[in-house]
């Protein structure tokens, strides 16, 4: 199920309204992770440069959440119940109106061989855990042009 994150107070409705400020301007990332604790750290580090940032921990159903949220950018790991990661980064390829989305994939291996399959299964960006808050962030502005 769809974890929409909000800073205290804030509504869902205030999320399509958040203030623009930071690098973000308000750009929505869809982190698809099923580790909580990373998720969680992922969507801090972004709010705080002004992205509008949502989450989900199945594979299962990633594609259809892809194409009703419609992100900026995908940020998504590996291994995911339900569903490969990789197995959805290549349906979203082949997907000409999802195509084009930036991905930067998430995983735990940080092998060679790991990092090459995601590439040939079209990632923007491969980032093995753990990963900086820098990096991240470099990697998030880059990828949407920011």
């Amino acid at each position: 199920m769809a974890q929409n994150h909000c800073v205290p107070g804030e509504s869902t409705a205030d999320r399509a309204s958040m203030t623009k400020a930071g690098h973000g301007g308000g750009r929505l990332v869809l982190v698809l992770e099923d580790e909580p604790n990373i998720s969680e750290a992922i969507r801090f580090i972004l709010h705080r440069d002004g992205w509008t940032v949502i989450s989900h921990a199945e594979g299962q159903d990633a594609l259809e959440m892809i194409v009703r949220e419609r992100p900026a950018l995908l940020i998504l790991d590996v291994m995911l119940p339900g569903r490969s990661g990789l197995d959805i980064l290549e349906a979203l390829r082949a997907d000409p109106a999802l195509a084009d989305l930036p991905v930067i994939v998430l995983t735990a291996k940080g092998q060679a061989a790991d990092r090459e399959r995601a590439m040939r299964s079209g990632a923007s960006l491969y980032m093995a855990k753990p990963f900086s808050n820098a990096e991240l962030l470099a990697a998030a502005r880059q990828l949407v042009g920011v």
